[in-house]
């Protein structure tokens, strides 16, 4: 995994809640999986294609996508459903296409594809390369993984 393409995505993390959320993301612990079994509630996958391929997850809690649904909307939150899928969704979209929007610059032609979200804990995630980054990527209302698997 290289950083030239590992920090655009970090960075669009930090950048998209610090302006939609008014969080701070810093960094946790970094570490290499063979594969990905989820160990939170929420999981939002995104397709990149060009370029580079793979894939992008995100994993939540739930107690925290309640909340970031609730930041995000104004509106107040007692469970995932459709709608808080849907936000969710969108945030991981606005996140990667900001990441790629810098890889773009950066002469990385590569573009991204509809997300999906697994809603459960234990869910084995097929990921598209061999070895998969996750960053455990803290704030002030909780912790997510950010698991990067691209080549």
């Amino acid at each position: 995994m290289q950083a030239d393409y590992v920090n655009p995505i970090f960075k669009a993390a930090n950048d998209v809640f610090n302006s939609m959320l008014q969080l701070e993301v810093s960094r946790g612990d970094l570490e290499t999986n063979d594969n990905l079994v989820s160990t939170k509630e929420a999981n939002i996958s995104i397709g990149v294609t060009g370029d580079l391929n793979g894939s992008i997850l995100f994993s939540f809690p739930e107690d925290m996508v309640l909340d970031i649904v609730e930041g995000m909307s104004g509106m107040e939150m007692k469970e995932i459903d459709t709608f808080v899928t849907s936000a969710m969704g969108e945030l991981a979209n606005i996140i990667c296409g900001n990441a790629l929007t810098t890889l773009n610059e950066n002469n990385y032609n590569c573009d991204i594809v509809p997300p999906q979200v697994l809603i459960g804990k234990g869910q084995t995630v097929a990921m598209s390369t061999e070895q998969v980054l996750t960053i455990n990527l803290e704030t002030d209302i909780g912790e997510f993984d950010l698991n990067i698997s691209i080549s």
